[in-house]
């Protein structure tokens, strides 16, 4: 800590910009601000929050400073001022630069939910500031941002290339960098109000703007990994700066297209005059234009990335060709790639989607940043569209998917998510390749933007999480205060604390509830012939209301003290698969409310991968404590199920999601 101290105060620059527009995110659905709600710290979600608070933020920033990422920064301002000294990079990627941008992000956060957290023993906002000065350090005089080639502009990282942006659809990450980048400032600035990140990245985006794109001496490249048409939209919302927004579209718009004069140099790699490569494959999404793809292809991380980016794009600029694209390929999804526990990618070989139907339990990749990736598309689904399947589907991978990925602690982590295992599975501190537990530090902290929404004189409550928040509704003051267990149990009481006279609240009634365990989709289905009910209620009389889009809708007059009490059924489910996903035939999974469980082996004496259920189970609940939190179990037979989340906190063992059942 002390290296970073002395070294911080290294010369920064700055850069203008013009005043953020008032909503312009484009979307028809205005998000709520993660600012606008405080989540309680004793609930279920508070408790996560708490751990990355904690735990996990701390963590990340204390691997950036063993694992060398604030060195590679320090090493290419030293350059900088002094181009006689270079340095041998060290460390392992040329995306390692993430790390402290991606963590910045989830800090950013927490400075909302926890303002008085401290990073070793100092104000998390102190702390920040260093970090942003020594980033800062090593920006190049024109904006340039990328510290492997910056400390020795002669010998880069290898997968850099000769010069900049020539191996940017193979390896570099330069622009994956600068994605990440953009969405760590524009959450500082939005938490702090703070330009000293926020005008770092526009000095870098601004670089590629000028060095990037269709004319005459730029290079004409894409995101060999996306993230930077979802960061550049972000930049574009804070700043008004048009460009970035068209920068954005561009790196979309030139996948897939070959120039006749490009030579080709074999598996889908082309090479132009300037000595620039081209990819043409399906693993990063290149294969065809972004507007004629109809399925979920490539790397789950890059796909899921710019499907987000897609739907930014389409919002900001009205495009309907992309619409339709991103409906295309969410059906897919749905249809044919989605597992029970949210998650996607199938294939470790590639990190990649397999084919129709191809979802294996054991060897299940499910990387825990494809499963944020899907959340981000999800969620931008919905604030396209309105319609609460998105959040049917962002709630079960929620729920599964992203958070098995982190311990319940906040402290260790998977890269993969299998839904079995045969005992060589085990969470781990930290990765060489560190994506996930800094894409955890970043994601978490962010939830709260995902409770609630507002359209016109609507406010849509999408996640049941106890909680209070005050948002504009048609310009006027909404205060209310939720209260729940979910997701142990179906009840949830809404309380008005301060509302205009009139104004509609709109219910998602979630998918489990209604019958579908994924909308629109025949992947899988209940066959246990249950039929689950819910109750709303204000002021003690039961309402009754069509729903529509997947919400219930409550337009009335309403007044402090108001009570919204709403009870969903809560049982557990049987689960089968279509019978095209040949690993689970003749298999079920259990699931309840939005959690899907799983037999673990410190809980049951057989051994739970030949484990049989009866052909008509019964089900009791039970609690037990894993890593000193309590759980809801469910037993059945000889058989005690946990939450799939909650696996592998108990050492290494076998564990399965899917049961043999007749």
């Amino acid at each position: 800590m002390k290296k970073l101290i002395l070294l911080v105060l290294l010369a920064t620059g700055v850069a203008g910009c013009t005043e953020a527009p008032k909503d312009q995110s484009g979307y028809p659905i205005t998000p709520v601000p993660f600012t606008a709600v405080k989540v309680a710290p004793t609930s279920f979600w508070g408790q996560r929050l708490q751990a990355s608070r904690d735990v996990t933020i701390p963590l990340a920033f204390s691997k950036c400073e063993s694992e060398h990422r604030y060195d590679n920064f320090l090493q290419a301002a030293e350059h900088i001022k002094d181009s006689t000294k270079t340095f041998e990079v060290t460390t392992g990627f040329p995306f390692d630069d993430t790390d402290p941008y991606k963590t910045l992000e989830g800090a950013a956060y927490l400075m909302q939910t926890h303002p008085d957290a401290l990073i070793n023993g100092e104000p998390i906002d102190k702390y920040c500031d260093r970090v942003i000065g020594i980033i800062a350090s090593a920006q190049e005089p024109d904006g340039y941002l990328y510290t492997v080639r910056t400390m020795n502009p002669e010998k880069p990282h290898g997968w850099s290339g000769a010069k900049r942006w020539v191996a940017v659809e193979d390896g570099s990450h330069e622009l994956y960098n600068l994605g990440h980048l953009c969405e760590a400032a524009v959450a500082h600035y939005n938490a702090t109000g703070k330009r000293n990140l926020l005008d770092v990245a526009i000095r870098f985006a601004d670089c590629v703007c000028r060095e990037i794109g269709p004319n005459p001496g730029q290079a004409n490249v894409v995101p060999g990994h996306q993230i930077a048409e979802m960061g550049l939209a972000k930049l574009y919302i804070a700043t008004g700066e048009r460009k970035y927004l068209e920068q954005a579209k561009y790196f979309l718009d030139q996948r897939g297209k070959v120039n006749p004069k490009w030579e080709d140099i074999g598996n889908g790699g082309y090479r132009d005059s300037l000595g620039y490569i081209h990819r043409t494959n399906m693993y990063s999404q290149s294969y065809k234009p972004v507007t004629e793809q109809t399925e979920a292809v490539g790397h789950a991380v890059r796909a899921g990335y710019m499907y987000a980016g897609m739907a930014d794009v389409a919002a900001l600029t009205g495009d309907l060709a992309y619409f339709k694209a991103i409906d295309r390929i969410w059906s897919n999804i749905m249809e044919k790639k989605y597992y029970i526990t949210g998650g996607v990618g199938a294939r470790g070989d590639g990190e990649r989607f397999g084919d129709d139907y191809e979802l294996p339990n054991l060897t299940a990749y499910c990387e825990t940043c494809a499963a944020i990736a899907q959340v981000y598309l999800f969620y931008r689904l919905f604030l396209l569209h309105g319609d609460s399947k998105y959040y049917d589907v962002l709630e079960r991978t929620l729920y599964n998917g992203v958070i098995s990925g982190i311990s319940i602690d906040g402290g260790r982590f998977f890269y993969p998510n299998p839904l079995e295992s045969n005992g060589g599975y085990e969470r781990q501190p930290w990765f060489g390749c560190a994506c996930c537990p800094s894409n955890a530090a970043r994601f978490i902290p962010s939830l709260p933007q995902y409770i609630y929404a507002v359209k016109d004189k609507s406010l849509y409550v999408n996640l049941f999480a106890s909680n209070e928040t005050t948002v504009k509704v048609d310009g006027k003051t909404v205060s209310l205060k939720q209260e729940t267990n979910y997701p142990w149990d179906g009840d949830v009481a809404i309380t008005i604390q301060k509302a205009p006279s009139h104004f509609t609240l709109k219910i998602r009634i979630p998918g489990w509830i209604r019958g579908a365990v994924v909308p629109n989709s025949h992947l899988y289905r209940y066959e246990d012939g249950k039929k689950l009910s819910y109750t709303v209620e204000v002021n003690g009389e039961t309402l009754v209301s069509p729903t529509a889009d997947g919400y219930f809708t409550i337009e009335r007059k309403w007044k402090k003290g108001d009570r919204v009490e709403i009870h969903f059924d809560m049982e557990p489910r049987l689960v089968r698969a279509n019978e095209q996903v040949e690993a689970d035939r003749g298999r079920v999974a259990v699931e309840r409310g939005p959690l899907v469980y799983c037999a673990e082996w410190p809980d049951n004496s057989i051994d739970v991968l030949e484990a049989k259920l009866e052909d008509k189970p019964s089900f009791t609940l039970g609690k037990k404590e894993i890593a000193q939190t309590e759980v809801v179990t469910i037993n059945t037979q000889d058989l005690t199920l946990i939450p799939y989340y909650a696996w592998a906190h108990r050492g290494k063992g076998h564990m399965a999601v899917w049961m043999l059942k007749d």
